[in-house]
């Protein structure tokens, strides 16, 4: 070691020498100074400064101690946490059963809305307070834990803090699902309603009708057949199926409930491959449809007023030329519906449903809800005084391919059979 004093160099060696603190041999140190090699009193010797060992050994002690309450702290800490986790995770099983509770009692019936879903709600409302208040004890211990010098674990917290949230989020999504189900419930029933008051109207006519003697068809084709209610399960089926045709005129009676969005499918005609060959159809809010093919020509009538209604429509391949009759009158005409597309033999015609495979996978929503009768196809275009003809009960013509009989029906489901005089159609309005 190198020293300037007074401009002299100084080198330093190093001595030791023994320091004994009282009696006990374990109290003696060595004591390590710089001196000069050549014991040069010009050049000053400082030794660094000796601390007392008891204040040594007494901070390393306070040290330690203080290590070891943090340390505890922490692990108090962190088991408190894991506990408010599972507290938390019971509760949302809590709700997550009451929801389930309240979702099957709502279906034991469709005349009552349901009765316990404020309750349910007011218990998830209450759960979703006790998280929160939950929530703030934590936040409470952080900052007891911040001012005590133990430091809160930052990755437990956010841990908690997004468990918390999903937990809120799931509680607020089953308690609009409860609402949604709650409404939903109660516009099933005010519709089932609706439908029954239907099926019981069209009981009441038929009662009447039998008082009135009216027992049994007069003749083969002097008969209706009622589709009471919209399902998949009602509805009518023609026993012949059709032969290739380059034209026809499709001609019947319908009568539509009121109520209904769109009159349905008055009848579909689906040949394998391709089930939308010919159909006649009025869904939700759109006009009625003359589908051939799959192709679509949307059709100028007017059927949903709940009255009778002789409806006929013509077509040929020749440039897919199409025309609508409603009651006698020609209401409109198209072309391009099909082009140079025969349609094909060996289908099924279906009364009252479209189908989505030859002969089923009918659509509830896609019914005709109503009555029809005089169901008559023809494989050529008739012409417009024989459609006046029929509409004004003046004359009637069979279909030369299908032709309205008794014994050519069939009913499924609901559907029934009930005797309708010829111009009945034209007299009854309601």
């Amino acid at each position: 070691m190198l020293h300037f004093a007074a401009g002299v160099l100084c080198v330093y060696a190093f001595t030791c020498v023994k320091v004994v603190y009282g009696q006990d041999k374990k109290g003696e140190r060595f004591l390590c100074t710089a001196i000069p090699i050549d014991v040069d009193k010009s050049c000053p010797v400082q030794p660094p400064p000796v601390q007392s060992a008891t204040v040594q050994e007494e901070e390393l002690r306070n040290t330690v101690m203080q290590l070891r309450e943090t340390i505890l702290q922490q692990k108090e800490t962190i088991a408190n946490q894991l506990g408010t986790i599972k507290e938390l995770t019971s509760k949302l099983s809590r709700c997550e059963s009451d929801s389930e509770y309240f979702r099957k009692s709502n279906k034991e019936t469709m005349d009552d809305v349901p009765k316990h879903s404020n309750d349910t709600i007011d218990i998830l409302g209450k759960t979703m307070q006790s998280l929160k208040d939950r929530l703030e004890n934590l936040e409470q211990q952080q900052m007891r834990a911040n001012i005590s010098g133990a430091s809160f674990p930052n990755d437990l917290r956010n841990l908690l803090q997004r468990r918390l949230e999903d937990l809120e989020n799931q509680l607020l999504k089953k308690v609009n699902e409860l609402k949604a189900e709650k409404s939903q419930l109660h516009n099933e029933t005010v519709a089932h309603r609706q439908r029954t008051d239907n099926a019981l109207n069209l009981l009441t006519n038929r009662i009447s009708e039998l008082e009135n003697g009216e027992v049994g068809f007069k003749s083969p084709e002097n008969f209706k057949i009622s589709l009471p209610l919209r399902t998949n399960y009602h509805y009518g089926k023609v026993k012949r199926s059709l032969p290739e045709m380059y034209a026809f005129t499709i001609c019947l009676w319908l009568k539509a409930s009121l109520g209904t969005p769109g009159v349905g499918t008055p009848f579909s005609y689906g040949v394998p491959g391709q089930a939308n060959e010919i159909v006649l159809i009025e869904w939700d809010s759109n006009p009625p449809e003359l589908l051939i093919n799959d192709k679509v020509a949307r059709l100028p009538l007017s059927l949903g007023d709940g009255r009778w209604h002789h409806v006929c429509i013509t077509w040929t391949v020749r440039d897919g030329v199409w025309e609508a009759y409603q009651d006698g009158q020609n209401l409109g005409s198209g072309e391009n519906l099909a082009p140079w597309h025969p349609i094909k033999p060996g289908g099924v015609i279906i009364l009252g449903q479209e189908q989505d495979i030859v002969g089923g996978r009918f659509d509830a929503n896609q019914a005709f809800v109503g009555e029809l009768s005089h169901f008559n196809i023809w494989d050529r275009v008739l012409r417009s005084t024989d459609i006046v003809s029929m509409a004004n009960c003046s004359s009637y013509m069979p279909g030369n391919v299908v032709a309205w009989t008794e014994s050519n029906i069939e009913v499924f489901g609901g559907a029934s059979k009930w005797p309708l005089e010829l111009c009945e159609t034209r007299l009854f309005d309601g």
